[in-house]
């Protein structure tokens, strides 16, 4: 993707601004960001340069993609905001973080994290289950990462708490590029 061109899409990113272990997840995080570029779609995601956070906005510069990061005030300096993407907005709360990633997003993946990842996460997923939104939402499942999740939602689904159709939609991929491909079908 050249500087000039317009992305096809944006694609949300939540990951943790650690590199957990092992090294996998890395890896992961520079396969996916490097993907999103080579689609043609512009990655949005929270920006910062540590972590997997750093490793996914990198992959997908150095590819030629367009980066937004969207970081608060006081995690600027805590997470090391990243000041080499293609643009970078500084806002108050966390909340208006959140919200503007939402707002500028045509789709959202989730690679692992902690509890950051999941919190936003399950407010996509939320948002979609009652309306509010109807953008494809997926995970990264590198190496198994998030089976244990979704044997949650599963059980969350058998004991009536979520509809089937809830859990289903959730597209669920280890391969970055396959998942990518998977979130830019489903917008076509």
């Amino acid at each position: 993707m050249t500087d000039n061109a317009a992305p096809s899409a944006s694609i949300c990113v939540y990951c943790g601004s650690r590199n957990g272990t092992p090294a996998v997840y890395r890896e992961a995080a520079n396969a996916l960001g490097a993907a999103i570029a080579r689609a043609g779609a512009r990655l949005v995601y929270g920006g910062a340069r540590v972590g997997l956070m750093g490793a996914l906005a990198d992959s997908a510069l150095a590819a030629g993609g367009n980066v937004l990061g969207i970081i608060p005030e006081g995690l600027a300096g805590k997470e090391i905001a990243h000041d080499g993407l293609t643009e970078l907005q500084v806002v108050q709360t966390m909340h208006q973080r959140k919200l503007g990633m939402i707002d500028a997003a045509d789709a959202f993946i989730a690679m692992p994290g902690g509890f950051g990842t999941l919190e936003e996460l399950f407010e996509v997923l939320t948002w979609r289950q009652i309306g509010w939104h109807d953008k494809p939402c997926g995970l990264l499942d590198t190496d198994g990462f998030y089976q244990p999740l979704l044997g949650c939602m599963k059980h969350m689904r058998d004991h009536g708490f979520v509809a089937e159709r809830h859990v289903e939609r959730i597209c669920v991929d280890a391969a970055p590029a396959s998942l990518v491909g998977a979130m830019l079908s489903a917008l076509a």
